[in-house]
């Protein structure tokens, strides 16, 4: 089944939104040494949810 033009759309809005913040939370949870935050966000499509969560709320302090 061929996707009508307006699916197309919502589909590349959602990659455009969801690439960046994964990239970013994936590097942080990498360069913080937090193994199990960089499978879960690997693992689970939250359309950036949780990607944003983690940089925000849970991501170690450098300090």
């Amino acid at each position: 089944m061929i996707l009508s033009i307006p699916n197309n759309i919502w589909i590349v809005l959602a990659l455009l939104w969801t690439i960046p913040w994964k990239g970013a939370a994936l590097w942080k949870s990498a360069r913080n040494d937090q193994p199990a935050w960089f499978i879960a966000l690997l693992l689970i499509n939250t359309l950036g949810i949780l990607e944003i969560a983690y940089i925000a709320l849970f991501q170690k302090n450098k300090n």
